[in-house]
């Protein structure tokens, strides 16, 4: 049986069980929060629970490497929507350690796809398009650094308000320890403290 035929056999008993009933929540946040964290496997389950995180309390957005890797593409867009939308009032960046954007290389992740059956004929056209794809296939070499790179572009993207707190961390995908990187306290917090 292949994986979506498990899964969807799963859901029909979770449904006829009433099993959702355990994870019923509102759209809008309760802790006005957006996490923006790695899509890697190791955090599915570690990183709302090391953080005390339950269903419904903040907006998830995951991206490889937790990585706003452009100013105005979806994942800088989920976190505006987020913003002006949903409530939420702060963000956090949550990357860790050992992730497999960290030396991620273009001319191996080409190869790689070439090996599954991409032409290079396709590959020149996106370079002849303009695309970088050495630029857009390159990972980082600090994880620390990038995260202050990110939590950088979200601060100051033109769309985000200043008031809204931008933070950035690192995890350890065994422990779930965070590292503070960033801590943005900007006036309104200050206030209300």
């Amino acid at each position: 049986m292949s994986e979506l035929n498990e899964i969807l056999a799963h859901n029909r008993e979770f449904v006829a069980s009433k099993a959702y009933e355990a994870f019923e929540a509102g759209k809008y946040p309760e802790r006005k929060l957006a996490i923006l964290s790695c899509m890697d496997t190791r955090m599915v389950e570690l990183l709302p629970a090391a953080l005390g995180l339950r269903n419904g309390d903040v907006k998830m957005i995951k991206s490889a490497g937790a990585l706003v890797m452009h100013p105005w593409g979806a994942v800088m867009r989920s976190l505006l929507v987020a913003v002006f939308e949903l409530g939420v009032e702060e963000i956090m960046v949550v990357a860790h350690f050992d992730c497999g954007m960290r030396g991620l290389n273009a001319p191996e992740f080409l190869e790689k796809a070439r090996e599954q059956g991409i032409p290079d004929e396709r590959i020149d056209t996106l370079r002849n398009a303009g695309i970088d794809l050495n630029a857009w296939l390159t990972g980082f070499d600090d994880v620390e650094t990038s995260v202050r790179h990110t939590v950088n572009t979200i601060r100051n993207h033109p769309l985000m308000p200043k008031h809204i707190a931008v933070h950035g961390l690192v995890i350890d995908p065994h422990t779930g320890g965070l590292s503070l990187v960033e801590e943005d306290v900007n006036e309104a917090q200050e206030s209300a403290a």
